[in-house]
């Protein structure tokens, strides 16, 4: 069954939510409390967790431990993923300093930049290769997924490089631009300023309102 994306996006959260409720011993959830906790809508978390079966109880709500074990099931990994890292400017370094992205389902294994000042250089014990020399490296070191946080400029020729060497499965660009990419190579896209403008449209309606 394919899960949509938005629903995915949903499901962390939920995972994230029942991780805290969890770890604070809280036994019962309704689907009201999870959807006031995350802004959503009860019938949504309703729909969303009937995806994976009859988890809870009309009535009385999921029993916060099971439905956590459940969802964390649904999204652990069949192994851990080697990451590598283009850009280490201060987004790149800032990512690197970023918890979610040590953990046991990811590790970042190589950092690339066209910097000849970063190359040989560790950080966050992670050393920094020259940008030329990173399709090699990820095969070598068996790197599947690549986070892109270069400016928009050089963003296509580096994902060019990459893929070129036929080992990368995944690409979560932060670049702010599309970048083109092989049918079998997923991309995920983060671009802060479509979702500040984002948010600015939502903020201008509410006001309109008033």
């Amino acid at each position: 069954m394919k899960i949509a994306e938005p629903t995915v996006g949903r499901l962390v959260q939920y995972h994230r939510l029942l991780e805290r409720l969890y770890m604070e011993g809280q036994k019962v959830v309704s689907s009201q409390e999870i959807g006031e906790s995350l802004a959503f809508k009860a019938s949504q978390v309703r729909k969303d967790l009937s995806y994976f079966g009859e988890i809870g109880k009309r009535g009385v709500g999921y029993h916060v431990e099971k439905l956590y074990k459940h969802i964390n099931e649904i999204l652990s990994s069949p192994r851990k993923w080697k990451l590598g890292l283009i850009g280490v400017g201060h987004l790149g370094s800032a990512l690197l300093g970023y918890g979610a992205l040590r953990n046991d389902k990811v590790e970042i294994s190589a950092l690339f930049d066209n910097d000849k000042s970063k190359v040989g250089k560790v950080f966050f014990g992670v050393e920094c290769h020259h940008i030329d020399d990173a399709a090699k490296i990820i095969c070598r070191d068996r790197i599947e997924v690549v986070i892109l946080a270069v400016p928009s400029s050089a963003a296509q020729s580096c994902v060019d490089s990459i893929v070129s060497s036929g080992c990368v499965k995944g690409i979560l660009n932060f670049s702010p631009i599309s970048i083109v990419t092989p049918a079998d190579v997923l991309v995920t896209s983060v671009d802060i300023s479509v979702e500040l403008e984002k948010l600015l449209f939502y903020l201008k309606e509410e006001e309109k309102k008033k």
